[in-house]
């Protein structure tokens, strides 16, 4: 029998397994199909996980009709706001024009450049596609005062994009919006754990108690002439942080706090009351509570998460 060898462990994929440079990853929008004219993507805000009541309403499903329960993620989304609009043409950016009217405190927060030098939305005519720089006002919620500012892609032609930027440059954007049912694709930063060791970052199985060198260590890094040791094989490191995006998530429900709370007597763990617009997503998703997310549309759908269809009853 030969010897069964198994020098590495996980994915290389996700190498190299370092931490995030950025809290909101970079997204390419080019890539995202086109939807319905408007934003491509949304930011939102990660309260933490319940189970809830749901009718299922999916056509051939075994529980059709019938109340189940599902796990669910809560997003809190605060409503956003045009910072600036890009105006691209090879992939470069040509021109940027700010918005006249900003948060006083936004203008306290980011360095702006003089208003009079950055023109308007009607004096670039060679462009290729535009895209938007905007700002959550997370200042509505309750977790901090610093809003979050990203570069969103817009859908639908030139002529579109320009009229949804003038329809939409000094108002608020809500998630109703944006997102209201299907699927969604969701960008963050994973929970991050520190340094750990091998059996934990790569889940190698323990050697035997009767071993000289280790338990919770590799047998062998590799030959001792050339010494080294491949980047392929298991090492202790950064576990956590990373940057991962998770697909094709179903849209339970999209709703103001306003009109449904669902907020529990005390609070939401470790996060605090709902003070905004939600979105329910099934399933988990990535990063502690509280965690910045970039909602976007979905890069390649999935027909089975498609054909899924729940009314909400309530949490539990």
């Amino acid at each position: 029998m030969p010897r069964h060898s198994q020098p590495r462990r996980g994915s290389l994929q996700f190498y190299p397994r370092k931490k995030a440079r950025r809290i909101l990853p970079r997204v390419n929008w080019d890539s995202i199909p086109k939807q319905e004219k408007g934003l491509k993507g949304f930011i939102g805000y990660k309260v933490g996980m319940k189970s809830a009541y749901v009718l299922d309403t999916t056509q051939n499903s075994l529980t059709k009709g019938k109340r189940i329960i599902i796990p669910i993620t809560i997003i809190e989304c605060p409503t956003i706001k045009i910072l600036s609009v890009r105006f691209y043409k090879n992939g470069i950016v040509i021109k940027e024009i700010l918005n006249d009217n900003l948060d006083k405190e936004l203008k306290k927060k980011i360095k702006l450049p003089k208003q009079k030098k950055m023109g308007k939305l009607e004096d670039i005519k060679d462009y290729e596609d535009i895209r938007i720089i905007v700002y959550s006002q997370v200042k509505k919620t309750g977790i901090k005062k610093n809003p979050d500012i990203i570069e969103i892609g817009l859908s639908g032609s030139k002529e579109e994009k320009l009229q949804f930027v003038k329809d939409n440059l000094n108002k608020e954007i809500s998630i109703k919006d944006v997102f209201k049912t299907g699927i969604i694709d969701i960008r963050g930063i994973t929970k991050g754990k520190g340094f750990q060791g091998q059996v934990k970052r790569f889940g190698l199985s323990l050697k035997g108690h009767k071993n000289e060198k280790g338990v919770r260590s590799l047998g062998t890094g590799g030959s001792f002439n050339p010494g080294w040791v491949a980047f392929r094989e298991p090492r202790a490191g950064q576990m956590g942080f990373f940057t991962r995006a998770v697909y094709n998530n179903k849209i339970v429900d999209v709703n103001s706090i306003n009109e449904k709370d669902i907020n529990p007597k005390g609070g939401f763990k470790h996060f605090g009351k709902i003070k905004t617009d939600y979105v329910l997503v099934f399933g988990s998703l990535q990063g502690s509570n509280k965690r910045q997310l970039i909602i976007t549309s979905p890069l390649r759908g999935d027909k089975k998460q498609l054909k899924k269809s729940y009314e909400l009853i309530e949490l539990r």
